[in-house]
C-alpha cells in the first residue's frame, strides 16, 4: 500500500497543468547546453561548415582531386608523353581508363599530370595574393592619413589596369613558361586581397584589445601579427578559396590559346586545344575528362568559399 505522502504527492501531480512540464523540459535543455563545454570559434566555424552539404561536397572533391593529382600518374602504367599513333583515340577502356588522344598518349595519365599544374598554379598564385596583400592592406589600414591615401591611391592605379592585357603582354614579352604564369597572375592579383585586408584593419583596430595593446607600447608589427590578423582570418581565408580558382581558370585558358603551359607538357588547358578537332570525328572523351575537371574544380572551390564565408561569419555564430 502506498504511504499518505506518496497519495498527496500523485494527487498533486496530476492536477499541475501539462505546461508546467514542458517548462521544466525547456529550461532542463538550457541548463544542459549551459553545462556542455564552450566551443572555440574555429570549433564553430567547422561545425557549422560540416552541416552544409554542398560545402562539404566541393571539400571532398578536392581532397580527392589533391589525391589523385598525387597518386594518379603512379597508378597508371604510361608515360604522360608517350606517343603511340597505333593507340591514337582509343575510347575508354580497360586498358585506357579515359581513352586516348590523337598522339595515342594516356588521356588518365595526362589528366592527373594536369591536375598537378593547375593546383600547383593556383595554389602558390594565392598564396603570394595573401602574402601582399595581408603585408600591403593590414600597413595601409593600419598606420591611416597619409600612408593609407598613398598606398590606396596605388591599388587603385593597378586595379584600373586590365588583368588580362597585362597577363598577355608578360608572357609575350618573357615567354610562356610556368614561373612567368605565376609572376603574371600575381603581378596585379594581389590587389583586392589588399583592399578586404585593409577594410578588416579599419574595423579592428578600434577594439579594446588593440588600443590597450597600443598604450602598453606595442609594436606596430607585433599588433598587426597578434591582435588585427587572426581576428581578420575568416575573409582571408574565404577570399583565398575564391583566389584560387580564378588562378586555375586563367592558367587554363592562357594554356588553351597557346600562353600558357606548352606542348608537350600535360595540361588541362593544352588537353582541351589539342582536342578541339577530335570533337567533330566524334571523340568526345579527350575534351570531357579535361573539361569536366577544370569545371567541377571551380564549382568546387566557389561552394567551399560560399560555406566557409557563412562558417566564418560571427553574426551567425550560436
Amino acid at each position: 500500500m502506498k504511504s499518505k505522502e506518496e497519495i498527496e504527492y500523485t494527487q498533486t501531480a496530476a492536477n499541475v497543468p501539462d505546461e508546467w512540464f514542458s517548462w521544466k523540459e525547456r529550461d532542463k535543455e538550457k541548463l544542459e547546453q549551459v553545462s556542455r563545454p564552450s566551443l572555440s570559434y574555429w570549433q564553430d566555424a567547422w561545425r557549422r561548415l560540416v552541416k552544409n552539404k554542398m560545402a562539404m561536397l566541393g571539400l571532398i572533391f578536392l581532397v580527392l582531386l589533391t589525391i589523385m593529382a598525387i597518386i594518379g600518374p603512379i597508378l597508371s602504367p604510361y608515360e604522360v608523353n608517350r606517343q603511340s599513333l597505333p593507340d591514337q583515340y582509343q575510347p575508354p577502356s580497360m586498358e585506357h581508363w579515359f581513352g586516348t588522344d590523337n598522339a595515342g598518349r594516356d588521356v588518365f595519365t595526362r589528366t592527373w599530370y594536369g591536375a598537378r599544374i593547375s593546383l600547383f598554379v593556383g595554389f602558390i598564385a594565392a598564396l603570394i595574393d595573401v602574402t601582399i596583400g595581408i603585408i600591403w592592406g593590414g600597413i595601409s589600414g593600419y598606420k591611416g592619413g597619409r600612408t593609407d591615401n598613398v598606398m590606396m591611391r596605388i591599388i587603385e592605379v593597378l586595379y584600373g589596369l586590365p588583368y588580362l592585357l597585362v597577363v598577355i603582354l608578360l608572357l609575350v614579352v618573357l615567354g610562356p613558361s610556368l614561373g612567368t604564369i605565376i609572376l603574371a597572375l600575381t603581378i596585379t592579383g594581389w590587389v583586392g586581397m589588399a583592399r578586404i585586408v585593409r577594410g578588416q584593419v579599419l574595423q579592428i583596430k578600434n577594439y579594446e584589445f588593440v588600443l590597450a595593446s597600443k598604450s602598453f607600447g606595442t609594436k606596430t608589427s607585433r599588433i598587426i601579427r597578434k591582435n588585427l590578423l587572426p581576428n581578420a582570418m575568416g575573409p582571408i581565408i574565404v577570399q583565398m578559396t575564391l583566389t584560387i580558382p580564378s588562378a586555375i581558370f586563367a592558367e587554363a585558358f592562357l594554356s588553351f590559346i597557346g600562353l600558357g603551359i606548352q606542348a608537350p607538357f600535360a595540361s588541362w588547358g593544352v588537353m582541351a586545344n589539342d582536342s578541339l578537332g577530335a570533337i567533330l570525328s566524334g571523340n568526345w572523351w579527350t575534351l570531357f575528362f579535361p573539361a569536366f575537371f577544370i569545371s567541377f574544380t571551380m564549382f568546387a572551390f566557389n561552394v567551399l568559399g560560399d560555406g566557409l564565408q557563412d562558417a566564418l561569419d560571427p553574426k551567425l555564430r550560436k
